[in-house]
C-alpha cells in the first residue's frame, strides 16, 4: 500500500493514476492528520510526501513517521518544488529514502518508487539471507537484526546501512560509498546523514556498538573486535535456527545473556 500526501489535487491525482496503472494500491491525502488517521487502520509500505502542506509541513510529518506514528517503518519519498541543496539535506537527514524535485516525469517517478520498494523488500523479491558478523545477525528476508541475542529496533535506513556494512565486513568504507549505496543519491555535499545514522545505529546495537569503527578521514569499518577482517560470513543452519529463536524471544535471550555473563564472572571464562 502506497500513501500519497499532497495538497495539490492535480499532482496528487497524477501520482495516484501513475501508481494505480502500475498495479500499486494507493490512498490519497491532502494533509497530515487524515494521513495519520488512516495509518491507524493500515500502515503503508511507502509514503509519497510533499513538503509544502497546510498545517504540518512535510518535514514535521517525516519526523512523526520516523518516530513510529505511521505504524511500522514505511519508506518515504519526498516530492517537492523545493530543489535546493539544503532542502535535500534536510529531507535525507530527517530519514527520507529518496527526494524528487518538481517538475518530474512519470517514468522517473515510477522508477524511483520501484527502486525504493525494491530496497525495502516491498516487491516480494527479498532474499531470505542471514548475515553474521560475530554476535551480530541480520535476516534480510524478515528484515530483523539481533545484537548479542537482543533484537535491534532499526529504522529502514539503519537496517540498510547495517546490511551494507555487514556485506563489506572488514572493509573500510567511505561516507560517499555509503551514501551511493544506501541512499542511492547523487548528492555530494557536506551532509551529516551517514554520521547521524551511524551514531543511532551504534546506540541500538548495545554491547555490539564497538563493532563499528571510525576510520578518521575516510569513513567506517564493521569488524568484530579483536579478530582479523575476513569478510561477511554466511550463517550455518544451526546459527540460523538459533538466530531465529533469539529474534522471537528477546526476554528469554536477555535472561540467557545475563546468566552467561554471571557464569563468566564466576568461573573466569
Amino acid at each position: 500500500m502506497i500513501y500519497i500526501v499532497e495538497d495539490d489535487e492535480n499532482i496528487r491525482r497524477m501520482e495516484s493514476y501513475a501508481l494505480s496503472g502500475s498495479e500499486f494500491s494507493v490512498r490519497e491525502f491532502a494533509e497530515g492528520e487524515s494521513f495519520f488517521a488512516a495509518c491507524k487502520e493500515q500502515s503503508p509500505q511507502l509514503v509519497i510526501l510533499d513538503i509544502m502542506l497546510p498545517g504540518e509541513d512535510g518535514y514535521a510529518i517525516l519526523r512523526r513517521i520516523r518516530a513510529g506514528e505511521a505504524g511500522g517503518n514505511p519508506a518515504v519519498i519526498m516530492v517537492t518544488a523545493k530543489g535546493s541543496e539544503i532542502d535535500k539535506v534536510m529531507g535525507l537527514d530527517g530519514g527520507a529514502d529518496d527526494y524528487i524535485a518538481k517538475p518530474f516525469g512519470v517514468m522517473e517517478f515510477l522508477s524511483r518508487v520501484k527502486a525504493v520498494l525494491r530496497r525495502a523488500g516491498g516487491n516480494g523479491e527479498a532474499r531470505s539471507r542471514i548475515l553474521r558478523c560475530g554476535r551480530l545477525f541480520l535476516d534480510e528476508g524478515q528484515r530483523l537484526a539481533t545484537a548479542d541475542g537482543t533484537p535491534a529496533e532499526l529504522t529502514f535506513k539503519e537496517f540498510e546501512l547495517l546490511k551494507f556494512l555487514m556485506e563489506h565486513c572488514g572493509q573500510v568504507l567511505s561516507r560517499q560509498q555509503m551514501m551511493d549505496s544506501v541512499w542511492d543519491t547523487e548528492f555530494c555535499g557536506e551532509s551529516r546523514t551517514v554520521d547521524m545514522h551511524i551514531r543511532t545505529l551504534r546506540q541500538k546495537l548495545g554491547s555490539c556498538s564497538d563493532y563499528i569503527r571510525t576510520v578518521r578521514g575516510i569513513g567506517y569499518q564493521l569488524k568484530e573486535p579483536g579478530l582479523p577482517a575476513d569478510g561477511v560470513q554466511a550463517a550455518t543452519a544451526d546459527e540460523v535456527q538459533a538466530a531465529a529463536g533469539e529474534m522471537q524471544k528477546p526476554q528469554a535471550n536477555g535472561q540467557a545473556q545475563k546468566m552467561s555473563e554471571e557464569r563468566r564472572e564466576q568461573y573466569g571464562e
